[in-house]
């Protein structure tokens, strides 16, 4: 069997212009013994249209749980139509060769746009029935496919190539827009002419090889907006760029570019966070890298031992034409940063271009892989016929370890293995399953060994320095079982952890087929209800363990952490591993040296995690972290201090950090069928805290921030403009304000629901405290609030006079916006405007619609009703309410208008200034009929939660401190604040005073 590590001796070997790999060498030389998988039936002979017989096995291969294996027999398969692969189906090929899928010359269907040979399919996620926004690249276009979303994991294809006859300019192989725990492995695609190997790519593709066509990728953001991993790979020969992307958080690792214009391409108007390592640039005539929007929080472009061969230029700046060349014919980019620098903890950044580079005689020989092969299919022993049953039922706990006593490579066909005591490894134990999610090896709820008080008792151990594997298995602690842990790993550096999903979390098939709540219990503590935080970490890798970790999923909320490192300087490599829904630590390190973490993501649930950080680090030294996502649900509704903690630790590099809280949403209701970018209010407030030294990072996107020497002296950052003052505290989370004529301050403090008031003369009042779900408040020509509440599925309108009886309201209805009405027009103060769920492919110019073009789209665009004030004198667009969950009062809503940290207010004509928080740029635009925001004018690169301008001008402008603009545009000064300001606006009797809401306090500095 070949391996990867064949492969980059043939790439070595090669000379430029030459294919770069063996074609259709098998992985899987025989099919597995799988009695659960469905194999596919058909002629296979290239000739014959084998569309339908294939669709038909996709189609039968799903179990009762939502899952399925597929297997592909050698041979040609020509298809005249696009395949859907349902959610959760893996599709393998078998066979002396590999399988592969043909898409013969000329078919019909496959001129124009694009139009894809493969299309991985997602489920209905929010039960909306209807299919809100169809795949576009079907064959034949009027089928209605629901496309990959963020609740599809598993789906995956392995060992078959794709192959593209002439003819089919728009053909592109494999549409992989996965969530997680997802990939394609052991391919290759011959693409000829056709547009692109794989449009729109997930989660992982791994040891895939590209030949020829337009492009090699073109993707945007994945559907969850996580990163995409690309490892062990090449490409040759793309006409235009090996990799055309934005926004897709694109990580690689040992992928070698060959014989094209561009390496990677990043589009027009768009960002990326880009991280290469041991990436391999030979003959790229223009540019290596097309860095895209400059000077843009959300570009951040790294490289770390990049080699270049014949390749001039290294990267080039779209916008400005700025070139990075390179240092003779043979060269090596030691290390590559651009985008937002911070020089130390507490500190705001600056926008840098950092590049080492080298010349060499010649480029050494490529490395081995990033992921190492599995052992040949003649050494697999099936475990069932060694006893084990993997019926759910029987105890496999002796009949497993005894197998792995007496054999090194153990195989686990489709089952549910049920285990009641440990499991050691030998030291060169290899354990392989097909899918975790039905080849699990799981702990009975209430097990004897795992109950009470007493050490950890992992599923699996490994020994001290082991060369174990472990691949494709499923990993259940169970629901109550307080001395579980899923592995204990104390293997050494070249140990594989790989496609392992721990269980208890999203996707979770269980053996006794109930809710991972079943045993909930009725404390009045959601912690102790859920059974939450009640394990040992579900990964513990200790003792000098170490070793690769890919495509990992660790979402177990009943253990008290996903992934947790001690005591260990064995180096450890992590790519694409998703850490998520804890009660208290996604990811601890805990004395850990010489470990790498790249594109690494957490996530924090609204029930089990709102009190939990991303990243705990403590008492650890030289550690990478490159593409790390820190994300909270957008149905979050409490605030949380800081993703990272360090305590106590240093040398440690982070790259492309993203910390944030939105998300795209896809559905349909009675105004129709559509996509709305979610925006929560609580992201983690600041990136990084330095526990020992009780220093922050508040900028939540970076490129570049280097934790130094633990006795380094950290010089302060400039001073602030201005001092601040407290004026109250002890809330839950405060925003929505407005201020009165007589400067007066109104705000809500969301969590209780309450309206208050703050003056100079009494201080802190409670102005309505109703259960009215009150958002964002403005005040009319009258004085009165005009109140905007999610309270009901479409949300609502209400007018108040504060100084009136307190059992009276005006209910407002929305009515036909006026022609040519005088009102001051209420917008939103900050916007998030993206896309999700939508191809923003042209396929026509083949150009993405940007994210300033749909700003500008939306923002412009009038909307057919208004709430107009009691007065008249304020006019409220109804911007469209977008429901999640059930259609009474309970569920989620949201809008513009509702996502919005504050409202402000202009007159038609008037220039007013806004944020939009997907681009975090500052614009300036003329408030126009119907609630438009026209003639749209960058102002700056900076955006945040707010904006305000004072009587000279000067605009300031909230984004983790308060940062000064003159009415040029420059930056003029800082104003900071002990907490993250969340909202900022003009008030006090003379209006010069700066009110500063934060979560759970109200700043104010005079100006």
């Amino acid at each position: 069997m070949i391996g990867r590590n064949m492969i980059a001796a043939l790439l070595a070997a090669t000379t430029l212009g030459a294919p770069a790999w063996a074609a259709g060498t098998s992985v899987f030389p025989v099919a597995p013994d799988e009695p659960h998988a469905v194999t596919v039936k058909a002629k296979g002979d290239g000739k014959a249209d084998d569309s339908a017989a294939i669709q038909q096995a996709l189609d039968q291969a799903r179990d009762k749980t939502g899952h399925g294996i597929v297997f592909l027999p050698s041979g040609t398969y020509r298809i005249t139509r696009s395949l859907i692969v349902p959610a959760g189906v893996r599709v393998y090929g078998v066979g002396s060769t590999r399988p592969v899928l043909l898409l013969g010359a000329n078919t019909p269907g496959f001129q124009q746009g694009v139009s894809t040979m493969v299309i991985f399919a997602g489920g209905d996620q929010y039960q909306v029935g209807k299919v809100p926004v169809p795949v576009p690249t079907v064959v034949p276009r009027d089928k209605v496919v629901r496309d990959a979303n963020s609740g599809t994991f598993y789906s995956s294809m392995s060992n078959v190539d794709i192959e593209i006859g002439a003819g089919n300019p728009a053909a592109a192989g494999v549409r992989f827009r996965m969530a997680q725990h997802a990939f394609l492995s052991h391919m290759e695609f011959r693409l000829g002419t056709a547009f692109a190997g794989v449009y729109q790519a997930g989660n992982v593709i791994d040891n895939v090889h590209f030949q020829g066509g337009r492009y090699g990728i073109v993707t945007e953001k994945t559907s969850p907006a996580w990163q995409f991993t690309l490892l062990d790979s090449s490409f040759d020969g793309q006409r235009d760029a090996a990799i055309r992307e934005h926004e897709v958080d694109l990580t690689l690792v040992n992928v070698a570019i060959r014989n094209t214009p561009v390496g990677i391409e990043i589009d027009r108007g768009y960002s990326d966070s880009l991280w290469g390592k041991d990436v391999r640039f030979e003959n790229i005539s223009k540019a290596g890298v097309v860095i895209s929007n400059e000077k843009n929080v959300f570009t951040q472009i790294g490289f770390e031992n990049a080699l270049v061969e014949n390749s001039p230029v290294f990267a080039r700046f779209r916008n400005s034409g700025k070139t990075v060349d390179g240092k003779g014919k043979a060269y090596k980019v030691a290390n590559f940063s651009y985008g937002l620098a911070i020089p130390d903890i507490g500190h705001t950044g600056e926008y840098k271009t950092e590049a080492d580079i080298h010349s060499l005689p010649a480029l050494p020989a490529p490395r081995e892989g990033a992921i190492r092969d599995l052992p040949p299919m003649r050494e697999w022993v099936n475990v069932r016929t060694l006893g084990a049953m993997g019926d759910g039922k029987a105890d496999d706990t002796a009949a497993i370890q005894k197998a792995i006593d007496n054999h090194r490579i153990l195989y686990f066909p489709v089952g549910f293995y049920k285990v009641t005591d440990r499991l050691t490894l030998r030291p060169d134990s290899v354990l392989i399953g097909l899918h975790p999610a039905i080849t699990q090896l799981y702990i009975p709820d209430d097990n004897p060994a795992h109950s009470g008080l007493g050490p950890v008792l992992p599923i699996l151990e490994s020994p001290r320095g082991g060369d174990n594997i472990l691949s494709g298995l499923g990993l259940f602690t169970g629901r109550i079982n307080p001395r579980a842990s899923a592995l204990l790993w104390r293997s050494g550096e070249k140990s594989l952890v790989e496609d392992v999903k721990i269980m208890g979390g999203g996707g979770t098939p269980t053996a006794d087929g109930k809710m991972l709540g079943a045993l909930r219990v009725n404390t009045g503590d959601p912690v102790t209800d859920g059974r939450l935080d009640a394990q040992y970490p579900s990964i513990w890798v200790t003792d000098g363990g170490g070793g690769t970790f890919a495509d990992v999923w660790s979402p177990n909320s009943f253990a008290q952490s996903g992934l947790h490192i001690t005591n260990t300087s064995t180096p450890g490599h992590v790519y694409e591993m998703s850490v998520e829904h804890h009660a208290r630590n996604e990811i601890v390190l805990d004395n850990v040296q010489n470990w790498e973490f790249l594109a690494p993501q957490t996530e924090q649930e609204v029930d089990d995690g709102p009190d939990a950080i991303s990243l705990d680090i403590r008492n650890s030294k030289n550690l990478l972290f490159a593409n790390y996502h820190g994300y909270r649900v957008t149905r979050t509704y409490a605030p949380e201090k800081s993703a990272v903690k360090l305590t106590n630790s240093s040398d440690i590099r982070f790259r492309n950090v993203h910390i944030n809280a939105e998300s795209g949403f896809a559905t349909c209701d009675d105004e129709g069928c559509g996509t709305f970018l979610r925006a929560s209010k609580y992201p983690f407030d600041n990136a990084i805290e330095d526990v020992s030294r009780k220093l922050f990072v508040r900028e939540r996107e970076f490129a570049k921030l280097d934790i130094g020497a633990a006795d380094r002296k950290i010089v302060p950052d400039s001073p602030s403009s201005a001092k601040v003052e407290k004026l109250e505290d002890g809330f839950w989370s405060i925003s929505g304000a407005a201020v009165d004529a007589g400067g007066a301050l109104y705000f809500i403090d969301r969590r209780f629901q309450r309206i208050h008031r703050w003056t100079e003369a009494k201080g802190l009042e409670i102005v309505r405290d109703n259960a009215l779900d009150p958002v964002n408040l403005a005040i009319d020509g009258s004085g009165h609030l005009l109140v905007l509440s999610s309270l009901g599925p479409k949300g609502g309108v209400y007018s108040v006079d504060p100084e009136g009886p307190k059992d009276q309201m005006t209910l407002i209805q929305p009515t036909p916006v006026r022609a040519g009405g005088a009102a001051k027009t209420l917008l939103p103060v900050n916007w998030w405007n993206n896309g999700e769920f939508r191809d923003q492919l042209d396929h026509k110019t083949y150009e993405f619609t940007t994210l300033a073009e749909m700003f500008a789209r939306d923002v412009g665009s009038p909307k057919a009703k208004e709430y107009l004030s009691p007065d008249g004198s304020l006019s409220l667009p109804a911007f469209r309410v977008w429901q999640q969950g059930p259609i009474d009062h309970t569920g989620w809503r949201w809008s513009d208008s509702l996502n919005a940290n504050g409202l402000i207010g202009g007159k038609p004509g008037e220039r007013l200034f806004v944020t939009n928080g997907s681009e975090n740029v500052t614009y300036s635009g003329t408030v126009g009929a119907g609630g438009t925001l026209t003639n749209l004018k960058r102002f700056a690169n900076r955006g945040g939660e707010s904006v305000a301008v004072d009587g000279q001008g000067r605009v300031y402008v909230a984004n983790g401190q308060v940062f000064i603009y003159g009415p040029d545009g420059k930056e003029a000064g800082r104003i900071d604040v002990p907490d993250r300001p969340l909202q900022i606006l003009f008030g006090g009797p003379d209006k010069r005073t700066l009110f500063i809401l934060t979560h759970h306090a109200l700043y104010a500095a005079k100006l």
